[in-house]
């Protein structure tokens, strides 16, 4: 069972500047100092901050001495857990004006995640209240609660117990959780609670959200800058979902030639969103393009010029002719209603330039009209497209895994992105930290093409370092976007990233390497020690597409997390998509960072099946604390099998002892990941 539990500091001001996730880290950081008195001083405290991201490349050892000496700090005293986290911020504050960094001093949050300097936006906080209110009104559990008086802290109280926002996920990419894995009752405990949030934040990971430095527990505590940032990136990725060339299509006709389909592929959807609106700013005679969603729309020009290209028959001239920003904000806000765009801002949002607010709204824009019309170019891409269902899966699989790693890069599609090698190093660097060399490395933007090549050689030296298989792989192959070698290479730095985490859980190993054997060992014995008699042969036993046998593995390692009224038989394709889809739920709300799809289970792609069961092994070890279930003597009486057992049927209980092992000639379709997960208390 995730554990209900966090750090808590006496001092209401410095746990604020902390996230959950951050004080947990560092307080097993500070506890690891401990001396055989069990007392750590403050002179062993340098040696620990130098090593720490902030600091490590803005202070020297005797500096940070010198640092705390200056402030009040004794060298010989002994510190406590709040007295290291005074210096941390007293360094971190220094660190940010060293650095010319004045923004926020006091917090390492991506900006993804949070407001600046933990306040918050009342027009942003309006804004995305009422979206909720149109989009959950009915909702047949959440109306009971709606509409949300945006003039209060009422959404960070709903907020607390995490079906808000797991409701708002579903939303915004339609059957992600399985809403019967939802805690709803209207009082949850705190086990509750805890494990709506642990399913909504793997969850929102699924999705493409940057969760990084947030934790359960923030959530849980309604922390209003978190809450608001994870609710404003939920709500970008709906508005922003057909911003794609495989849901418009259209968008081709915004390139002149087929040369130049590529780049557009490349684009985020915001710069494809600029990208959109430019084109059809030009065909209307704006000379000036807009290059951001802040100060290009702040006077109103550009969306009026938009909206009359668009809607013509809701256009009038005194929108233009308007001399008062804030009038003519208005009158386009009243052009755009007529366009059935809800009015999420108001005018003095798009004068004062809020950029996520004008996002919105130009996203809210290209959704309801976007004038592209259809033509034969789109023939010539349907030819181009020849990506099957698996390779999309794949390709979607490993940008979620990527973002979910905490890398500074964010990949908005696989295939162009890799090409320049830096975002592969980045990943090979969190996978192996340290091993990659960034003196001989180049950053983006690279204009040179030999120094995307030198970077990709990089990719694949320390992929054989690692003992990959690259056989036939060079760099250019990456640069030249070879998907299918790229997907082979990136399949296999996700299992050897799975393996080294299960390997660093087993304390008594003494250095053994983890098995693709040693998981599908320790499977079937999880089910078998609770008195049920199917078992799985291999990573590819068909028997596995019922979803039966997951539900018993997850049943296993906690007994009360799966509801087995919920469960079907899973004989038809329709139960077995049932069953899928609530297996994926309540492996998230465990505390499972995972990205497959219920297809990979009803269809029993191996990799996928293997790196399933791979992440709940990492997350049953992770309870355990060590490695006694793994070794065969652990075996023991079990309770008595639960009623579900009778799914079973004649399943065949031989292990077949031969694992296939995965290769860079395998190429690996959507699948999951296992990784620390810091969201999990």
């Amino acid at each position: 069972m995730s554990r209900f539990e966090g750090v808590v500091v006496s001092d209401h001001w410095l746990q604020s500047q902390f996230t959950q996730v951050q004080l947990r880290s560092l307080k097993s950081k500070f506890i690891a100092l401990k001396n055989q008195n069990q007392q750590v001083l403050v002179g062993d405290l340098p040696a620990l901050l130098v090593k720490l991201k902030p600091f490590s490349q803005m202070f020297k050892e005797d500096e940070i001495t010198d640092i705390l000496c200056a402030s009040g700090f004794d060298t010989s005293n002994e510190v406590d857990f709040e007295g290291f986290l005074r210096a941390y911020v007293t360094l971190e504050t220094l660190a940010a004006t060293k650095s010319g960094d004045l923004k926020s001093p006091t917090s390492f949050l991506n900006e993804t995640t949070t407001t600046l300097l933990h306040t918050i936006d009342e027009s942003e906080k309006k804004s995305y209240v009422a979206h909720i209110n149109s989009y959950l009104r009915d909702d047949p559990f959440m109306k009971q609660f709606l509409p949300i008086d945006p003039a209060t802290n009422e959404l960070f109280e709903l907020a607390r117990d995490g079906v808000l926002l797991c409701k708002l996920i579903n939303v915004a990419v339609p059957n992600t959780i399985d809403e019967r894995a939802i805690n709803t009752k209207r009082v949850l405990n705190p086990w509750e609670r805890n494990e709506n949030h642990t399913l909504c934040l793997n969850s929102a990971k699924a999705i493409g959200c940057t969760v990084v430095n947030i934790g359960t527990q923030d959530l849980i505590e309604g922390r209003p800058h978190l809450v608001l940032g994870l609710i404003s990136q939920i709500i970008k990725i709906q508005l922003l979902a057909d911003l794609n060339l495989r849901k418009t299509p259209q968008l081709l006709e915004l390139v002149e030639d087929n040369s130049d389909v590529e780049e557009l592929m490349g684009l985020a959807p915001e710069k494809l969103l600029l990208k959109w609106m430019n084109f059809h700013l030009k065909k209307a005679g704006y000379k000036k393009p807009v290059t951001n969603f802040s100060s290009d729309l702040k006077d109103g020009e550009a969306y009026a010029y938009l909206l009359n290209v668009l809607a013509p028959e809701y256009g009038s001239p005194a929108t233009l002719d308007a001399k008062d920003p804030v009038e003519r904000a208005d009158l386009v806000l009243s052009h755009a209603e007529k366009m059935d765009c809800k009015r999420y801002l108001t005018p003095k949002d798009i004068v004062e330039g809020s950029s996520n607010l004008n996002l919105a709204f130009l996203a809210q824009i290209f959704h309801q009209r976007n004038g592209l019309s259809a033509d034969n170019k789109n023939i010539s891409f349907a030819e181009m497209m020849t990506d099957d269902a698996q390779m999309s899966r794949e390709e979607r699989c490993f940008r979620l895994w990527i973002n979910s790693l905490g890398i500074s890069s964010y990949v908005n599609n696989l295939f162009e992105d890799v090409r320049n090698g830096w975002v592969l190093l980045e990943v090979l660097d969190k996978v192996s930290p340290g091993s990659v060399n960034w003196k001989q490395a180049t950053k983006p933007p690279i204009k040179m093409p030999f120094r995307k090549v030198e970077n990709c050689n990089q990719v694949i030296k320390l992929g054989k370092q690692l003992k990959l298989s690259l056989v036939n792989l060079a760099g250019n192959d990456f640069v030249q976007g070879n998907k299918k070698l790229i997907l082979a290479f990136l399949w296999q730095l996700m299992r050897f990233h799975m393996l080294q985490l299960l390997k660093n859980l087993r304390s008594r190993s003494q250095g053994k390497e983890i098995t693709d054997a040693d998981i599908l060992k320790w499977a079937n014995k999880k089910v078998k020690i609770t008195g049920r008699t199917s078992q799985m042969e291999s990573f590819k036993d068909k028997s596995l597409s019922s979803g039966i046998f997951f539900l018993q593995l997850l049943s296993a390692i906690e007994p009360r997390v799966v509801n087995w009224n919920l469960v079907t038989k899973g004989r038809t394709d329709e139960e077995k998509k049932l069953n899928a889809t609530y297996i994926i739920s309540v492996a998230r709300k465990l505390g499972c960072s995972i990205f497959l799809l219920p297809e990979d289970i009803m269809e029993v792609n191996q990799k996928m099946i293997l790196m399933l069961t791979a992440s709940l092994m990492y997350w049953s070890l992770q309870q355990s604390k060590d490695d006694a279930e793994l070794s065969p003597s652990s075996v023991a009486e079990t309770p008595e099998g639960s009623p579900e057992a009778s799914f079973n049927g004649d399943d065949d209980n031989h292990v077949d002892p031969e694992i296939s092992k995965l290769s860079i000639e395998d190429v690996a379709s959507d699948t999951v990941v296992i990784g620390h997960d810091d969201t999990s208390l």
